[in-house]
């Protein structure tokens, strides 16, 4: 089911380090079991920032449209087989090509959005992660919980858990972050210019307590990783959600095993999981339970996709996470 298949479609395509540009590429109908979805737009991942910087590990070019994964749009064309869907459905799909016009996701992969949500920017997945993060994290009224790093993760999980009755101590070097954070929420919002002085702050807000019950890391450096040790109390769980793609961390085991640590990588990996977790966002923000919409400060066209990787990596006054919308 499709209406006439366009033979092709604008993607961006990584050619180097700092180098991305739009092609033209050929597009093809949906598969059995597959939906080909107009894009509206994707979310600009904190991971993805390694490829726009250069790793060793990187083979340029890229596939086109990648590393785009947090896009949404309408469905245009269905394969054969695939239910639950119609033409026009408006939805999230978690996919790897979507830095385009067009990408295309299975039933199981896909999820809808409610009329409420028309007009409206929706990256389902990163709203996923958040939720995913949180419920990992088991976190709690009454529980003090400290978040390191405040980009959109940060800012989100801050904002969870605060609407959840903890008491929020956010941690960040930059003030933006720090007073977007006291608007989310946080009790306590502390800059990292002087990382053992925050570290000393941040233990003070808690006594007579050793440390934090929940300790959510949401930078990925060793640095970080190390600030969020010391910040775990007795017992607590320590939570890695900060993406640590270059190389190995090393940690002090000691100290770990001594407090009795619950140490959590809450990197999900189960598709389903992820499609929980938007359904789960959906349902918060319906039930006006979660506003994630001032989280996304900045939009780009698909034609200026490279502006919003320099933002990403700049960090300007005001940014938290950007958008490329490709309608």
């Amino acid at each position: 089911m499709s209406a006439r298949t366009p033979l092709t479609t604008r993607a961006a395509r990584f050619r180097g380090a700092g180098n991305i540009a739009l092609e033209t590429v050929s597009l093809r109908p949906p598969g059995a079991d597959e939906a080909r979805v107009r894009l509206e737009g994707c979310g600009v991942c904190g991971s993805n920032l390694p490829v726009w910087q250069g790793r060793p590990w990187f083979n340029y070019p890229l596939e086109a449209g990648t590393p785009g994964h947090e896009g949404w749009g309408v469905i245009e064309a269905l394969g054969e087989g695939m239910q639950g869907f119609a033409l026009g459905d408006r939805v999230a799909l978690l996919s790897a090509h979507a830095y385009a016009e067009h990408d295309f996701a299975r039933a199981e992969a896909l999820v809808k959005l409610p009329s409420q949500f028309a007009g409206r920017p929706f990256p389902g997945e990163p709203l996923a992660c958040a939720v995913n993060i949180f419920r990992r994290s088991d976190i709690h009224a009454g529980q003090h919980v400290a978040v390191v790093g405040i980009g959109f993760l940060g800012a989100a999980v801050t904002s969870l858990a605060a609407r959840a009755g903890a008491s929020v101590v956010a941690l960040s070097r930059r003030p933006f972050a720090l007073g977007m954070a006291q608007q989310l929420g946080a009790r306590a919002a502390l800059g990292l210019d002087d990382p053992g002085r925050a570290v000393q702050h941040a233990k003070q807000l808690v006594l007579p307590h050793d440390g934090y019950d929940r300790v959510i890391e949401c930078v990925g450096s060793q640095d970080a990783l190390d600030l969020a040790s010391q910040l775990a109390g007795t017992r607590a769980r320590l939570v890695i959600a900060g993406y640590h793609q270059d190389g190995d961390r090393r940690v002090n085991l000691q100290e770990w095993n001594w407090r009795g640590l619950d140490v959590i990588n809450a990197h999900e990996r189960d598709p389903a999981q992820y499609r929980f977790g938007m359904e789960e966002a959906i349902e918060l923000i319906l039930g006006g339970e979660w506003d994630p919409w001032p989280l996304f400060t900045h939009q780009f066209p698909l034609e200026e996709i490279s502006g919003a990787f320099d933002s990403l990596e700049c960090r300007p006054e005001g940014f938290l996470k950007a958008l490329v919308l490709c309608a």
